[in-house]
């Protein structure tokens, strides 16, 4: 371990758990492990999950995989794999040392099949997206997966802002509230945090099976935002994104209706967790004029 380098707490603690463990652990059980330990030991979650192929999958943790490979803490391969002379351990706070050994003694029995069966039947939702509970589940099980699907009939605009959100919580809530697109409406979407630039945020919502498209033409530039300072500069801005860039845009708009109309539950994204305090409100608002709306508008 390189000491100059400071690492995130969340990195220590997934380190250490995989030393408790050995040392290596394949890809499935590794996500498992890490899952149930943030569930059930930790009331500040290191690592969030949302369902994906095989349950409970973390894109955070694989970020920082990929960026302990680069740094020679794991090594590159299929599997989860410290690096000789690696540890960790001594760097976390006595209570998350105990609790992994707990953990660890609680479940090192259980790996494969009895370790996936044992995420999916305490916790059904991860498992909806599952490609192997057939696999390992009876059909009992498997009707319980399928009643914690969320399903909704009813057409719904949604919007939502990824500030103050992790990844994960942010693809939860479009999974949730079954949002079948998501419009991005920032000029320029590109973000420091990680998975909400377009590549990355696109590429992984087409994993989910949600589709992605993106509406430039309905952001505000940057520059316009630096001096906003109270809600009455942020309404002045709105009334003149309104005046200017939504008059422009009025094909956008129809456009966007009829995207609505196609898939009846869309969500408008960009950065601010309130709405009062992003231009998406406008959009939404904009669309509510539309003489053929009907239609409820939540913001999440």
């Amino acid at each position: 371990m390189n000491k100059k380098i400071k690492y995130y707490y969340r990195q220590r603690v997934l380190i250490s758990l995989l030393e408790e463990f050995g040392g290596r652990l394949n890809n499935l059980d590794f996500q498992k492990y890490l899952f149930l330990f943030t569930e059930t030991c930790q009331n500040g979650r290191s690592y969030e999950f949302v369902p994906f192929k095989y349950g409970c999958f973390s894109f955070q943790s694989y970020a920082d995989r990929r960026k302990l490979v680069e740094l020679g803490v794991l090594k590159g391969g299929d599997a989860w794999e410290i690096e000789d002379g690696v540890t960790f351990r001594t760097t976390l706070k006595s209570d998350d040392r105990i609790k992994i050994q707990q953990f660890h003694q609680k479940y090192r029995a259980i790996k494969g099949h009895d370790l996936v069966r044992e995420v999916y039947t305490q916790y059904p939702y991860f498992a909806l997206r599952s490609e192997i509970k057939s696999k390992v589940l009876s059909n009992k099980e498997l009707a319980q997966i399928e009643a914690a699907k969320p399903l909704f009939e009813k057409p719904c605009l949604f919007s939502i802002g990824y500030e103050g959100r992790s990844f994960e919580n942010y693809l939860n809530a479009l999974i949730k509230n079954d949002i079948r697109i998501v419009i991005d409406v920032r000029k320029n979407p590109l973000s420091r945090k990680y998975g909400f630039s377009k590549k990355t945020l696109s590429e992984t919502l087409t994993k989910l099976d949600i589709r992605y498209q993106h509406f430039p033409e309905l952001g505000i530039r940057s520059e316009k935002r630096q001096s906003l300072k109270s809600q009455d500069d942020y309404n002045r801005l709105f009334d003149e994104f309104e005046k200017t860039v939504l008059t422009y845009n009025a094909a956008s708009i129809r456009r966007l209706f009829d995207i609505f109309t196609r898939f009846e539950r869309i969500a408008l994204t960009c950065f601010e967790a309130d709405v009062c305090m992003c231009h998406r409100g406008r959009v939404a608002q904009a669309l509510e004029t539309l003489p053929e709306w009907t239609y409820n508008v939540k913001h999440i």
